[in-house]
């Protein structure tokens, strides 16, 4: 199980602790992650689309090629550059009139799509490729007793003709792979809502945030559990922001599934990079038994 692997620019620049929990794990998963150079940014989902989606479809098929050169399907650990890269594809694609004026633009680079890889998510490879029983031969130790609220968030499951790794209005693959580290999954009321980062509004994003970290308090979770860096972005430090604006004090740990699944598998905490997060693992660390970062 080869592929080449997209870590995104918020996960290398910002939160290399998750990218590093995705290097650490695959072994016992047998997965090789085949590291390619020249990658840029995806480009960003929303605003740059918005504003040129010429050139961020153009940018996008720059990545896309990288792989089709090493002849190995992209896996990304980003849910904004698994949105961008899977709909770029898709459309490329189907669209053979767009894909030659791309391709006119990448001639100039010397490059040229082809549309013969696949874009994927890394969890849907989890599930699919490596397995759910194999994911769960890998742990040594079990997450036992640990309350995760999942939340899925906006761009891993929608345009699901496009994304296409669960039913987007009831999605199973993150509670499956919680389980399958020994912890225990819950959903709460907005599991499938937009953390608010793209929301342009001083108001709307900070309360939206807050509603959230609500359900997953009535849930009575340990944690929140995603996949997605924007989302952990609005969720974490995010916190921080909340209790500052609204005065109340907000102290939900938010972890990355490769973090707890690197935890089954026997890394430490500070393996892990729990040192980095604004909010403490300390409740949830010590629930496991195991030394604060």
């Amino acid at each position: 199980m080869r592929y080449a692997p997209f870590y995104g620019c918020m996960i290398s620049l910002k939160y290399p602790q998750f990218e590093a929990a995705v290097r650490k794990t695959a072994p016992a998963l047998g997965m090789e992650l085949v590291d390619l150079e020249g990658f840029s940014c995806c480009p960003d989902p929303i605003y740059f689309k918005a504003g040129d989606k010429l050139t961020w479809l153009t940018l996008a098929a720059r990545n896309l090629c990288i792989a089709e050169e090493a002849g190995l399907d992209l896996i990304t650990m980003c849910s904004g550059c698994t949105a961008t890269l899977s709909e770029a594809n898709h459309l490329l694609k189907e669209n053979p009139a767009l894909r030659d004026e791309v391709n006119l633009r990448l001639k100039k680079i010397g490059k040229s799509y082809g549309g013969e890889i696949s874009v994927r998510h890394i969890v849907t490879v989890l599930r699919d490729d490596v397995g759910l029983e194999q994911v769960a031969e890998s742990v040594t130790r079990p997450l036992d007793n640990l309350v995760v609220a999942i939340h899925y968030g906006c761009h891993l499951l929608k345009p699901s003709k496009i994304m296409r790794v669960d039913d987007p209005n009831d999605p199973t693959i993150l509670e499956d792979l919680v389980r399958a580290v020994g912890a225990i999954p819950v959903k709460h009321g907005d599991n499938l809502l937009c953390c608010g980062k793209a929301c342009m509004s001083d108001d709307i994003p900070a309360e939206m945030t807050r509603d959230i970290l609500d359900q997953i308090t009535a849930v009575h979770a340990d944690c929140m559990g995603l996949i997605c860096p924007t989302c952990f972005d609005e969720f974490d430090l995010g916190q921080l922001r909340l209790s500052k604006r609204f005065e109340r004090k907000f102290s939900i740990p938010i972890v990355y599934y490769f973090q707890l699944l690197g935890l089954a598998q026997g890394l430490g905490p500070k393996d892990l990079g729990f040192q980095f997060h604004k909010v403490k693992m300390n409740p949830i660390l010590e629930k496991l038994g195991l030394a604060a970062a």
